[in-house]
């Protein structure tokens, strides 16, 4: 059993799907959870012990929000789990689309890292990040820009794991699946059957939920995991593990 009693944890995208999950599934297990978003956002559910509302975009808001988070106390776990995508394929890929998904994706987990890490790097009893990456890193299943970013971020996690291991600090990431979040609505309205179509080309033949990505990061950010450091976990139903489609067409 994953007992997060009296650990403080951050959640970045929390009023998103898979972000509501995170807060759920980490209060479940006894932590306080720091639940953080934009200002429109809605924070106002189960499992909030404290919401901080402000633009990752915004490097001084960032820098003020860590500092106003280890002002209540030092948390031992830090998730960057917000991210965005709507440029599917290459054609999509305009400048001001570039631009925006690298700095949502990777920047702005980067910065928040670092606004975090002089206060972590003091904590008794070491601390941990969870970046919340994707099978998009690992392989191309298009959304070009989204995939960079998130291959960067895996990158930084080894970064900070490698340079910061010194002071207690873990660092990992999670490359979940298809997961069915409200990221999901644009491509249903243009074909309703896309999730049944998605969902065949994984072993396990389904998508992931998002009680599933937040478990494993909530194992991450435990205890538990205290030896792991610099790894890359996939949440993804099986696809990372094998093309089943090619394998269903050469055996017939």
């Amino acid at each position: 059993m994953i007992d997060l009693g009296g650990q403080r944890i951050v959640v970045t995208g929390a009023a998103g799907g898979i972000g509501r999950a995170m807060v759920e599934v980490l209060s479940g297990f006894g932590a306080s959870v720091v639940a953080c978003d934009l200002d429109e956002a809605d924070l106002s559910f189960d499992g909030v012990a404290e919401a901080q509302r402000f633009d990752l975009l915004d490097d001084k808001a960032v820098e003020a929000a860590a500092k106003r988070i280890c002002e209540n106390g030092v948390p031992s776990a830090i998730i960057s789990n917000a991210g965005w995508t709507r440029a599917e394929t290459l054609d999509d890929v305009t400048p001001e689309a570039l631009t925006h998904e690298l700095n949502l994706n990777l920047r702005s987990a980067a910065r928040l890292s670092q606004a975090f890490l002089p206060a972590l790097r003091q904590r008794e009893g070491g601390a941990a990040f969870v970046f919340i990456s994707s099978i998009n890193a690992l392989s191309h299943y298009g959304n070009p820009a989204y995939a960079a970013a998130k291959a960067g971020l895996i990158a930084w996690m080894r970064a900070v794991a490698t340079e910061e291991g010194r002071h207690g600090i873990r660092a990992n990431a999670i490359t979940p699946g298809s997961v069915r979040t409200m990221a999901w609505d644009h491509r249903i309205e243009r074909d309703p059957e896309i999730l049944g179509k998605v969902g065949a080309l994984y072993p396990l033949r389904r998508m992931v939920e998002p009680a599933e990505v937040a478990r494993a990061a909530a194992f991450l950010a435990s205890p538990l995991s205290s030896g792991i450091t610099g790894t890359v976990l996939p949440v993804d139903a099986g696809i990372s593990a094998g093309n089943l489609p090619f394998l269903e067409q050469i055996a017939g």
